[in-house]
Parts: C-alpha cells; structure tokens; sequence
C-alpha cells in the first residue's frame, strides 16, 4: 500500500491519489463520504461539495472553448491575447512542490543537473544526479534518476507534499520518486563551493544528453587564510559508486588557486577556457595549462559573470551595480596591455538638477558603450539561449529586468515586480523553453515571472529560508518511483531548488 500524504487520500482502483476535499472525479456525490477514508480526520468545518475544480480548472475550461471558437488569437475588452500563452501562465501558476527529508542545508551555494553513465551490477547505465554544493564547502551527489535503484544507494531522502496545502482543490498525479545521497559521493572542500558549471562539447553524429556532459567547472570562494581555487570534476568514463575510494575525490583536479575570493565562474562548451570573478576583477583560465590572464582589474568584486556571443564576450556584473562587457580574446604586441577607462555615470536621479556626474575608474578590455548600471550590487546574471543578444539581470534591490545587449543604453526592455532582496546572492532560473524566469526571495517566497510579458504568474512561501540556487529539469529527465507510486512521465516541466531549508522539487502540469 502506498504511504499516506497529509490531506490525500489513495484510490487503489484508479491508481492516483485524492484531495481530502471535494468528490472523487467520476463520482456521484453520495460516494464521496467519509468511508473513503477511514483513517483520516475529518475537517473542522463542512466544504461545499458544490465546486470540486479550482478557479484556475475553470479558467482552463473557459480558455479551451474560447479557443474553439475563436482560433489561437482571441479578442476580448482588454485587447487580443493569444492562447498558447495564456494557457502556458495557467499551468505554470499551478505548481506542486516537494520536499526531501534529510537534505537540509545541501545545495545552497550551487546546484546542477548531470546526466551520466554509471557502473552498476546489472552492467552500464544511463542515469542522473544531482551535484550540490554548500556554504560550507561539502560537495554531494544525489541520485535522482532511473538507473539508481542499481547503486548501492547510501542515504534514502523522501518526497514530503508541501504546495497546495492540504485541502486545497487540486490533483497531485505524479509524485516524484526518492532520491538518494549516493555512497562514497560526497568531499568536504576547502570553504564555500561558489559555482558549478557543466562543459556541454557535443560529438559528432552523437545526439543523447549523456555526451553532452564531459566536465563540471567548480570554484570555491575561499577563506581568511587561503584563496579560491577552481577545479574540474571529470565525467567522462562512466561513474562507480560502489566502489571504496570516493568518487568525487578520484575524478576532481585542481586547475587554478588565487590569492583572491573566487565568486562566481562560467566555462566555454568546449572547456578550454574559464572565465572568474572575484573581489580583484575577472580572470580568465586556460584549463589545459593552468596559466591566469587577467582580463578586467576593479575595486569592486564581480559577483555574476555570463559567456556570450560565441564566448568571446562576457558580462561582469559587480557589486556598485554596474555590468560591463568585456572582450575575453588576448591582444598581441603593443596593444597586450589592459587599458584604462574612466565610465560616468550619476549616482541620484537623472531627472534632478542637483545630479553629480561621477565616474568608475576599471581596467580592461571594455566596451564602454555596452555598460550600464542597476539600482544595487548585481545578484544573477542569465543570458537566453536562442539569443544571447537577450540576458535577465537581478540587482540587490529587488530589481529583475531583461536587457538587449544590442540596445542597453536605452535600458531595459522587460522589468519583472514582486521580487525581494536588499543583500543576498539568489539566482535566476530559466525554464528549458525559455517561456518563464524564476527566482527565490529573501521573504522565502518563490516566484515565477513570464519573460516576455513580464506578468507574476506564481508566488508563495512553502520553506522557511531563501531559496538561493535554482536548476531547471533537463527535458525527458524525470525521476520514476519503482514502489507503487504513479510514476512521473517523460518531458514534465520542473526545477530543482536549494536552500539552508533543503532540497526541493517543483513541478509543473504538463500542457
């Protein structure tokens, strides 16, 4: 029998678990009694039986039929709106969310998604984990895929239903599986793991996820008595949990270590190159021969950084607020020396008379015309793939705008409201298709904005910390329960999120 989930209750007959409230789907109202769960308390206050969907099935309803009538564009008082649209921020504001037990303080700091092959007693496998980092500099692999229940599995962590509530009308179908904190897969680094990157080189005439993934970038901040140091994680030959000697410490190699704290990093898909941000400037890493180039000195610390336009460009977004573009590619001869700039920018209103112009004084290979300037220090930097002309910005203010690299000067071309932050580093995630960008706050809240649009399409609290790091699912990867559960389909929509609260998962109705 599958365990019970507070608030639902399980039909053995059609495999799928209930809402406490509100009649079984298919059933007339009299069959809906208490009988039908026994063991369960029964509420303090009666609920009407008279509306068993939610506000937002009806809404589903109702844009279905429009559809039907009207095609894919339809008119209304409020202007023309497309369907697909609409229906995608419907089904995003509907999430249901899990939390797993015994994760509590993993991946805070980073937080990353890797297919991978596995040596198992059944022979070689496709599986996924996921690789976490914390503030405290333990770095972890969680198994989370199919192939899993062939490992030797080490720590078993459960899904707990957290988002709806219990009692609020909306059906669960899938319910993840356990994950599980794999034996011999975890290494205490030096201080706080800061990022984790994946290299995504693909191999000609070879098209599964697997191969995409050869190496992690890992970086550490580092501590009062040493500096940061970067590292390279290989996942090349396929990964053996069951044997003695740790996984992670046989495949990890140091690449590079500073005399300076190490904030963020991102990695070319070839893994030839690194680039870093730390409290001195931007350096970037040759990986084959370890040797630091730097490529921008401040005196304000970069904590976010992003690749873009074929990686020879990257955006450096650092503390004052400011995001500067720099070209990565080395000069020859005379023109091998950093030049200086001096950018102006006004630290009050614009519109003020008595604005000041003031100026940053940096040293780089800089684009001086492609700099611009948010309200605080830069939190999350996230280019969009189908074009990364286009990158999402959010600011420890609470500020989250999208920027055309090609037009930022005339500033931003989407802002998104709701966000909270006044000092904390969180990260921006967007989903596989690009349709949503999603963040934690400091109010704990987590949120969902749709990028073109810029509406809030989803906030609340379901944990009692910030949820810091975010990981969007890889599309077709979803983790399958093997003990009676309703297993997840292929291609759900949902993301990892990691906080000092633990691992959670959100998941959303596919369309």
């Amino acid at each position: 029998m599958p365990p019970e989930l507070p608030g639902y209750y399980y039909d053995v007959q059609k495999n799928r678990y209930f809402p406490l409230k509100g009649p079984i789907p298919g059933s007339s109202r009299t069959s809906s009694s208490s009988s039908s769960a026994p063991h369960h308390k029964r509420a303090s206050k009666p609920t009407p039986i008279v509306d068993s969907c939610s506000k937002a099935d009806l809404r589903a309803v109702k844009l279905i039929q429009a559809r039907e009538l009207y095609g894919d564009v339809i008119a209304s008082s409020k202007g023309k709106w497309n369907f697909k649209e609409k229906f995608q921020n419907l089904l995003a504001s509907k999430p249901v969310v899990w939390k797993y037990r015994g994760t509590d303080r993993m991946g805070d700091s980073a937080l990353q998604e890797i297919p991978i092959n596995v040596h198992t007693l059944e022979g070689q496998m496709e599986s996924t984990v996921l690789l976490t980092g914390n503030i405290s500099g333990s770095l972890s692999f969680f198994g989370v895929g199919e192939g899993d229940q062939h490992i030797e599995r080490g720590v078993n962590c459960c899904p707990e239903l957290v988002w709806p509530l219990a009692g609020e009308n909306q059906m669960v179908r899938e319910v993840p599986g356990d994950i599980w904190q794999l034996s011999g897969a975890s290494l205490q680094m030096s201080s706080n793991i800061s990022s984790i990157k994946l290299f995504k080189k693909r191999f000609p005439l070879v098209h599964d996820d697997v191969s995409d993934i050869q190496h992690a970038l890992i970086s550490t901040l580092g501590s009062d008595s040493s500096g940061g140091s970067v590292y390279v994680l290989n996942l090349v030959e396929p990964l053996d949990f069951n044997r003695s000697i740790p996984v992670i410490r046989r495949r990890i190699h140091e690449v590079a270590s500073f005399n300076c704290s190490i904030w963020t990093a991102d990695c070319e898909s070839s893994g030839g190159r690194a680039v870093i941000g730390t409290n001195m400037g931007a350096a970037s890493v040759d990986m084959e021969t370890s040797r630091i180039s730097w490529i921008l000195h401040g005196k304000s610390d970069i904590f976010a950084l992003q690749l873009i336009h074929s990686e020879n460009v990257v955006l450096c977004g650092l503390r004052n607020g400011m995001i500067v573009t720099i070209d990565t590619r080395e000069r020859q001869g005379v023109c091998k020396r950093l030049v200086r700039h001096r950018i102006p920018y006004l630290p009050v209103d614009r519109d003020s008379r008595t604005s000041s112009q003031q100026w940053y004084k940096l040293t780089g290979n800089i684009y001086p015309s492609c700099t611009v300037k948010m309200p605080s220090s830069i939190s999350s930097l996230v280019s969009l793939q189908f074009d990364d002309r286009y990158f999402l910005s959010s600011s420890m203010d609470g500020s989250v705008r999208l920027y055309d690299h090609r037009l930022i000067q005339r500033g931003a071309v989407q802002t998104y409201d709701g966000h909270a932050n006044s000092h904390t580093r969180i990260q921006l995630g967007v989903d596989p298709t690009e349709t949503f960008v999603a963040s934690g706050g400091e109010d704990c809240n987590f949120r969902l904005w749709n990028i073109k649009s810029g509406k809030l399409i989803f906030e609340d609290k379901f944990v009692d910390a910030v949820p810091s790091t975010i990981c969007w699912r890889r599309a077709g990867r979803v983790p399958r329960e093997q003990n009676g559960y309703l297993g997840c389909g292929d291609h759900s929509s949902g993301a990892w999120l990691g906080s000092q609260g633990g691992l959670h998962y959100v998941s959303f109705p596919r369309s």
